[in-house]
């Protein structure tokens, strides 16, 4: 049953695994769904701004977490957090950030409390104006920990602008995988289109997300992407998806004209007459009607 009890609908793309073509169709998508906000929770690596080109209106900082500074005025140099930092971060009465995992143990164990705990810069978020709606999206810093509670503050984000704004779509490009940013991008959702390919990892990784999905009771549906590169494959995971009883949404075909719109910073639903818009297109229609059906 659907999980979102605002007004719009929420819909978020994910993949088991980096690489089958989730952004892709995600800024497809993007094209096809009007009235929307659009959220890019990939925070370790967006890139759908690429191909959206948003306006960004605001910038916010974002804190995972905290960072130990060593004061050198008050360090005596007894030497007992780099002792004992079990994550090797402090050498020569210094705090390596990127190594510091924010633990705080050498801020209890300094005798002279020659070690401050500040909060630390760990990303940003930012919210944008794209054509036709808004977009969210949000960069973590490299060596930066906490990406779901970042995920979790650009979700809110993208919530609040279309209750703002009565948007009727919320879609959202989520992050590959099943970690914490998953779970939190796959919050409130009334859909997780997840995205494969016809691999024996696809079918594998594929497997593992949609465990996540049923523990959770979130409504999933599957898109195989490349379907024809090995058709044996891509008629297992139609049975995979049958019994599990998970709707299929559709194939979208091997196209070259996906790798020419990706150069060119355009989504392939900008090229109307290629195969795999056609297809697009078609899964549009299908997530339409299994919402339509789940009313």
């Amino acid at each position: 049953m659907p999980h979102n009890n605002s007004k719009y609908r929420q819909i978020v793309i994910v993949s088991g695994k980096g690489g089958t073509g989730k952004t892709t169709l995600a800024a497809a998508l993007c094209e096809l769904f009007e009235n929307r906000v659009v959220s890019d929770t990939d925070v370790d690596a967006a890139d759908l701004h690429i191909l959206l080109k948003p306006e960004i209106l605001e910038r916010h900082e974002y804190s995972g977490g905290n960072k130990a500074v060593i004061n050198r005025e008050l360090c005596t140099g007894c030497d007992l957090c780099e002792e004992y930092c079990r994550f090797d971060a402090i050498h020569d009465y210094q705090v390596d950030p990127l190594a510091c995992e924010g633990c705080g143990f050498c801020v209890r164990l300094c005798p002279e409390n020659a070690i401050s705990f500040p909060k630390a810069i760990s990303g940003f978020f930012q919210e944008s104006a794209i054509k036709n709606g808004e977009f969210v999206d949000a960069e973590l810093l490299p060596g930066s920990g906490n990406s779901g509670k970042l995920v979790s503050e650009v979700k809110k984000s993208a919530a609040a602008l279309a209750s703002q704004n009565q948007r009727a779509w919320l879609i959202v490009d989520g992050p590959p995988g099943i970690g914490c940013p998953v779970n939190a991008s796959l919050t409130g959702t009334d859909l997780a289109v997840i995205v494969t390919e016809p691999t024996v990892s696809g079918l594998h990784d594929l497997s593992r997300l949609i465990e996540l999905t049923q523990r959770f009771r979130i409504p999933s549906a599957i898109v195989i992407n490349k379907s024809d590169l090995n058709p044996e494959n891509t008629k297992n995971i139609q049975k995979f998806a049958e019994s599990e009883n998970i709707p299929f949404l559709g194939i979208i075909p091997y196209d070259d004209v996906v790798l020419k719109a990706l150069i060119s910073e355009k989504s392939v639903i900008n090229f109307p007459d290629s195969s795999a818009a056609v297809h697009i297109c078609q899964v549009y229609k299908n997530i339409l009607e299994l919402l339509e059906n789940q009313k």
